[in-house]
């Protein structure tokens, strides 16, 4: 009884610190700026949720859906050993039994095709049945469904890929017109705005998943035309080749690729920006191919050691390893050791952007290019041309007499016979035929069979000409060495 009076007390007790509570809280509101701050946060003042920020993705979902569609493809595998018992003739049965084993019971099985299959997204731009996609979805493949959102399968063509960018547009015969997607402007889309990804994940047909845009110009290590945008919207195996919106309904990327270690979302997924998709597409549809322009120049990355060596201002840009004989570079003037910081009016801020604003520009097209050298800018009007497959030359080196230097290489002069088995056309240069492990030179990254060309930017025709400039450059820190590898030049900046 005493327990159940306690009980009914405590009750009583909080009841009346809550009514208190409630009494003083009336007669003390929030003050007028925080309630206002307050509202500010999450409301542009009228009880609606701020720009960019949108109450619910529901009516952009339900009115572009129906324009995504799932890709589905099969490829014919011809594989006797998924026929063979036991897992075929890397099965550990077939070590233990031995071959006679499988042949006097089995009899030799013949090969028998199947068909492997997987499963990825796309988009309509077109209401004629044409789609986006990745190539990576229908790439070496023998057949390709499309589903629409209802329901309806049709067989699709393949109209072009494109390996480089990730790229494919297929195309399906529609009974009726389709609904389509709006293709929007990458370029203006901002890290921190809201994006809604729809696609096909794991095969579970149409996906709704929301986020941000975490970074963009993301370089993967997949190629030269690298300019990803990073999103924390889930993606997962099947959102591949899929629309990535913003909240204006517009398609900002097509969703191509994610990083994880679990083979699910880990919130870094990456998108293709439409920009570089739309001159693809077109290409694509016209010939079924790309065709890309080509400056001629090969660039690399101003590091802060090259920055320091080279006495350059800043790293923006991208520094000229090496210029092209014959090419469209060489013949406007531009030479090895510019950085070019303009091209066709646009500022190059780092050296990945360079081969997108070259390649997807007409072929023919004059362009401007604004290059620094030796502090000082110059402006060159170049006729880009076609880009062909590139040739790399190399071969093996062969060691004789050697200089070794207090970089931690040794190195010999390049004969006439060492500069054809390499492919070069001259013999000047001295070749690198050892690299010291954990000297500066290997932690700099030069190489044996490297030929070096150019120390602190002075012509090495020979190994006393290189310890010379060498003896000369000692208070240099770090050094720029210009060097041949495999045909190419490029710069490294070794730290004495």
């Amino acid at each position: 009884m005493k327990n159940t009076f306690r009980g009914i007390t405590v009750g009583l007790v909080a009841v009346s610190f809550l009514v208190i509570g409630l009494i003083v809280a009336s007669n003390f509101p929030l003050t007028p700026d925080i309630e206002a701050r307050t509202e500010a946060l999450w409301t542009d003042g009228a009880g609606k949720a701020p720009a960019g920020q949108p109450g619910s993705f529901a009516d952009l979902a339900e009115e572009f859906s129906p324009a995504v569609v799932n890709i589905s493809t099969a490829t014919v595998v011809k594989e006797g050993e998924a026929q063979q018992p036991f897992g075929g003739e890397e099965s550990p049965f077939r070590d233990f039994f031995g071959d006679e084993f499988f042949k006097r019971f089995f009899g030799d099985r013949p090969e028998r095709p199947f068909k492997t299959r997987s499963l990825g997204s796309g988009f309509i731009i077109n209401s004629e049945g044409y789609i986006i996609t990745n190539n990576h979805v229908v790439a070496d493949t023998d057949e390709v469904i499309v589903t629409l959102e209802e329901g309806d399968e049709y067989p699709a063509k393949v109209l072009g890929t494109d390996e480089k960018t990730d790229l494919a547009l297929i195309k399906i015969e529609p009974k009726n017109g389709l609904p389509t997607c709006r293709l929007g402007d990458s370029d203006k889309a901002r890290v921190g705005d809201w994006v809604l990804a729809i696609g096909n994940p794991f095969g579970l047909g149409h996906t709704v998943t929301a986020g941000i845009i975490s970074a963009k110009g993301r370089e993967l290590g997949a190629g030269a035309y690298d300019d990803f945008i990073q999103t924390d919207a889930a993606i997962n195996p099947g959102n591949s080749g899929g629309p990535l919106f913003d909240t204006a309904g517009n398609v900002v990327g097509i969703n191509s690729a994610i990083y994880s270690r679990s083979g699910g979302n880990q919130g870094i997924g990456f998108a293709i920006p439409i920009n570089l998709a739309k001159s693809i597409v077109s290409q694509l549809e016209e010939k079924g191919s790309v065709t890309r322009a080509w400056l001629g120049v090969l660039i690399q990355e101003i590091t802060p050691e090259i920055q320091k060596s080279l006495e350059l201002k800043s790293r923006e840009g991208a520094l000229v390893g090496d210029v092209v004989k014959g090419g469209p570079a060489e013949k406007a003037g531009i030479q090895r050791g510019d950085v070019i910081v303009r091209f066709n009016g646009r500022k190059v801020v780092s050296q990945h952007e360079l081969p997108t604003m070259v390649a997807f520009l007409p072929v023919g097209t004059e362009v401007k290019v604004v290059v620094l050298r030796e502090g000082k800018e110059k402006t060159f009007e170049v006729a880009l041309e076609e880009m062909t497959d590139e040739q790399v030359a190399s071969g093996p080196s062969e060691e004789s007499k050697e200089m070794k230097e207090e970089l931690g290489f040794t190195a010999q002069n390049l004969t006439p016979e060492l500069a054809e088995k390499l492919g070069l056309d001259a013999t000047d240069g001295v070749l690198i035929t050892s690299v010291e492990p954990g000297s500066q030179a290997a932690e700099a990254g030069l190489r044996r069979g490297d030929v070096i060309l150019e120390v602190d930017r002075k012509v090495i025709k020979g190994l006393e000409v290189l310890s010379q400039v060498l003896e000369k450059a000692k208070d240099k820190d770090p050094i720029a060495i210009l060097v041949n590898r495999g045909g190419r030049t490029i710069f490294i900046a070794v730290k004495r």
